[in-house]
């Protein structure tokens, strides 16, 4: 696990830039809130807000990224609002925490823009818990709010602008149908659901720290799309929770609630929030305890007692999360992971079809945002896949194909990545059979991906010049992947 954080591909170091960029627009929003007079929970809901804006938009331009970032007010203002009126109302409060979240969930269904608003709205209502907003605050929160997504947006667009697009919750071919027969919808009343478990055990557990089950549960289900995707991300919360209280304790004891080192760790620990949450979910998950236990110390309230208390509350949650996907309208692995896998063999194709634009003399062909696109990519196949290739799973003969297949798409992507680089030399040689391979690359994905004829991609000799060499090192990495992905339906990789 910590050779996988360190040693991923980074692509244009945009997982560095990602976090680098998210440490200074949040310390700029939280630095902006001390100086406009906000009390510190003032400044933890700023830089929530700011981390919140600067994580979960994804759109897939920068100017489709400012108008959601413009409309993150518009949900996060009267959550927050509904969730301070109702403080002093327990029953009414739950109810609307569950109907946030069950619309937080269905929002998906509208693509990025629909689950980056959800998710806000979501953690508007969570944060208002922590704090006990009340009516009387709702103003200073308010400037709060607007303040740091201000300075986020000043940095994400204007200080450090540069498109970056992380695949969506649901791939696209999930999000047909209607009712029921629509995977956001079948989420949505699994996380209600989940939530519901979360909330009424959490209470039990602790009638001040509820709130953490039902956060637990709503972040097991962001970027899950599967039964298996739930019950693994269920999985890694509960240890990477476990792993950050034993290292909180370590690193926010000594400190007691001192200012400058609080803020040097929590610096880190959201330098690793974002550094990691492309690669390794346990470790976010590590980053974020740690943050939530400096926070606690610089609150006073930090104590051995309070991280067992998180860690018993984000158990509840991720099991409620966990139970929900199995008995509530289940989404089966299958779909997703055929989903997923064809994308990224898509954007195999695309990183291809630039690279060799760019070989023959197209000025403006790029691929490398294409490169980074099928880095993500793989990250989410590595999700879809993971219920398959889990030690715990018994099913020796599925465990087997779903690390090939991973193990041929890597290779994929490593011939890709030497392609892109060759690409970019430019005195680089053009040769006359570079327009035949990448046809042949076209017609291997078409054909796996069931929209060519039904062959599979042929195996070639592999040429001395670099580029047509990548070029057919991936199409023998296309080759070998046919046997895997089109074994007899009863004993499909994907079924599960």
């Amino acid at each position: 696990m910590l050779k996988r954080v360190f040693t991923a591909p980074d692509p244009g170091r945009t997982r560095l830039r990602f976090a680098a960029r998210a440490v200074l627009g949040i310390g700029l929003a939280v630095v902006a809130c001390g100086l406009a007079g906000q009390s510190l929970p003032g400044a933890v809901t700023g830089g929530l807000a700011a981390l919140l804006a600067l994580f979960t938009v994804t759109d897939a331009t920068v100017r489709q990224q400012a108008v959601t970032t413009a409309l993150l007010p518009a949900v996060g203002v009267p959550v927050l609002a509904l969730a301070a009126v109702l403080h002093g109302v327990p029953v009414a409060r739950d109810l609307a925490f569950l109907a946030v979240v069950g619309i937080g969930v269905y929002a998906r269904r509208w693509g990025p823009r629909g689950h980056s608003l959800g998710v806000f709205a979501f953690m508007m209502f969570f944060v208002a818990q922590f704090v006990h907003a009340t009516p009387g605050q709702l103003p200073t929160l308010y400037v709060a709010l607007l303040l740091s997504l201000l300075c986020a947006a000043v940095v994400r667009f204007g200080l450090w602008c540069y498109e970056r697009r992380r695949p969506q919750a649901v791939p696209p071919a999930l999000l047909s149908g209607t009712g029921l027969a629509r995977a956001t919808t079948r989420q949505a009343a699994q996380a209600v659901a989940g939530a519901g478990f979360a909330l009424a055990v959490g209470q039990v557990v602790s009638g001040q720290r509820w709130y953490w089950a039902v956060g637990a549960t709503w972040w097991v289900f962001v970027n899950t799309a599967s039964r298996g995707e739930t019950l693994v991300r269920g999985f890694r919360r509960v240890l990477g929770t476990l792993i950050g209280v034993a290292l909180g304790l370590l690193l926010a004891a000594p400190v007691h609630g001192a200012p400058v080192p609080t803020a040097v760790i929590v610096t880190v620990a959201v330098f690793g929030i974002f550094y990691t949450a492309a690669v390794s979910y346990t470790w976010m998950m590590l980053c974020v305890t740690v943050m939530a236990s400096m926070l606690y110390g610089l609150l006073g309230v930090l104590s051995p007692a309070l991280l067992v208390l998180r860690l018993a509350e984000t158990a509840v949650g991720a099991f409620g999360a966990m139970l929900a996907v199995l008995v509530v309208l289940p989404v089966t692995t299958h779909a997703t992971t055929d989903a997923w896998i064809h994308r990224a063999l898509h954007a195999v194709r695309a990183c291809t079809a630039e690279a060799a634009a760019r070989l023959a003399g197209a000025v403006t062909a790029d691929p490398a945002p294409h490169v980074a696109e099928l880095e993500q990519l793989l990250g989410r196949v590595r999700l879809a896949v993971a219920p398959l290739t889990h030690p715990l799973n018994p099913l020796l003969g599925r465990k087997r194909r779903a690390r090939r297949v991973l193990g041929l798409l890597d290779d994929c992507a490593r011939e890709v990545r030497g392609l892109v680089a060759v690409a970019a030399d430019p005195v680089a040689s053009h040769d006359t059979r570079l327009t035949d391979a990448c046809r042949r690359v076209e017609t291997a994905v078409e054909a796996l991906t069931g929209r060519g004829a039904e062959h599979a991609p042929q195996r070639t000799d592999t040429p001395s010049e670099p580029v047509l060499a990548h070029l057919h090192g991936l199409e023998r990495a296309l080759a070998e992947l046919a046997e895997p992905l089109r074994v007899p339906p009863e004993s499909s990789l994907v079924r599960a």
